[in-house]
């Protein structure tokens, strides 16, 4: 198994959609899981599924739009496991917390919601876990992002604009602690098959997508899984794009 002995967070609904397939292959693998979500119903859910299969798993429920949550999700995944080796943040997305406009019709609270679930969270996570892969002496972090991150995201500015800062984050970090023993790596995925985009994304979407088929949670994972694992140990500061094709098409398709 890639993440034998590994002891992982997922922090940012980590109990359901692409967070409960991370959530999921990171237990399969072997990893010991504590699982984050906002829903502490879900997260158990989650982190029961893990244990069934002889995983070791705990819940833990926290608000990332919450500094103090996040610390505490944090610390209370350092107590339960007794350290911490791998940080997964997975939560984000634009048209799930705030309505798809023009930029010039964009509020500026709905521009400051999509900034707290896609970004500042991230970059207080990382902080809390950097302070304990320091004192460790190394740990490796994944983030689930978008391509909209190195794409136009028409009508969805803000969350282009923030996974754009996701991945100069990711290589920040990986200048700043390579040399720590400290990774990270962002998977970059595209249109995804949750519970969210089936109910936003108009079907004809699926046309202009080369593989001809929204991707599944389970790809998303398995991308992680590879990023977390010392399989990807000389790669810091990437991203893996899941996108069936589209950031690659040419624009006369």
């Amino acid at each position: 198994m890639q993440l034998s002995g590994k002891r992982a967070l997922v922090i940012g609904g980590g109990g359901g959609g692409i967070g409960r397939a991370v959530t999921e292959a990171l237990g399969n693998e072997g990893a010991a899981v504590v699982v984050g979500d906002l829903d502490p119903g879900r997260a158990e859910e989650a982190a029961e599924t893990v244990r069934q299969r002889g995983g070791t798993a705990y819940p833990v429920s926290g608000d990332v739009r919450s500094l103090a949550d996040i610390e505490a999700m944090v610390a209370g995944a350092v107590e339960k496991l007794g350290g911490l080796d791998v940080l997964v943040t997975v939560v984000g997305g634009q048209v799930a917390f705030v309505p798809a406009v023009k930029l010039h019709e964009m509020a500026d609270e709905d521009w400051d919601t999509i900034y707290e679930v896609n970004l500042r969270y991230v970059a207080r996570a990382i902080r809390a876990a950097l302070r304990v892969f320091l004192e460790q002496g190394g740990g490796t972090i994944v983030s689930v992002g978008s391509v909209t991150g190195f794409m136009a995201a028409p009508q969805q500015a803000a969350y282009g604009v923030m996974k754009a800062g996701l991945l100069s984050l990711a290589r920040t970090v990986a200048a700043e602690y390579a040399r720590d023993g400290i990774r990270m790596n962002v998977a970059a995925a595209g249109a995804i098959a949750t519970a969210v985009a089936n109910a936003n994304v108009d079907a004809e979407v699926v046309d202009e997508i080369p593989a001809g088929r929204f991707g599944r949670s389970e790809e998303v994972a398995a991308a992680v899984v590879y990023l977390a694992s010392d399989a990807s140990s000389y790669m810091t500061g990437q991203q893996v794009v899941l996108d069936g094709g589209v950031s690659v098409r040419g624009p006369f398709d």
